[in-house]
């Protein structure tokens, strides 16, 4: 499954609220279609950041100005491209502002960078393609 980090900008209550007036009737997880599986995570109760290098965390603490506590974890089945749903979810988790982060770059993408299809080291937000391609080109798997 891959992922999709979302850290929002605002209170965390916001954003559940947020969730459950558009995704009705569920929670922890939220789903999409079935295919999206959305949820809250932090590092008080949860798992967050524990898998991260520290070099992304300060990346992100950069981008965001602090260090966020908790944020949004979107899971995306193999089951289907993704790429759409992906961002139906992030223009509304980022219309008021933050950023998300996604397993091929380590760069914090805000939601006029993501609508646009702006490029970082040769990629564009959620680039699953574009990543295995790259590394198919330079002989890793």
């Amino acid at each position: 499954m891959r992922s999709v980090f979302v850290f929002p900008a605002g209170e965390r209550a916001e954003t559940v609220a947020l969730l459950d007036r558009h995704l009705r009737g569920q929670r922890h997880p939220w789903t999409l279609d079935g295919n999206l599986y959305i949820d809250t995570d932090d590092e008080q109760t949860g798992y967050l950041f524990s898998d991260w290098e520290p070099e992304d965390v300060a990346i992100l603490e950069a981008a965001i100005g602090h260090h966020p506590t908790w944020a949004v974890q979107i899971g995306i089945s193999g089951r289907i491209d993704g790429t759409a749903e992906v961002h139906q979810m992030i223009a509304l988790l980022l219309e008021y502002g933050g950023v998300a982060m996604d397993d091929y770059t380590s760069h914090p993408w805000t939601l006029p960078e993501i609508l646009s299809g702006a490029v970082n080291d040769g990629l564009r937000f959620f680039d699953f393609r574009g990543y295995h391609e790259l590394h198919r080109e330079h002989g890793r798997s």
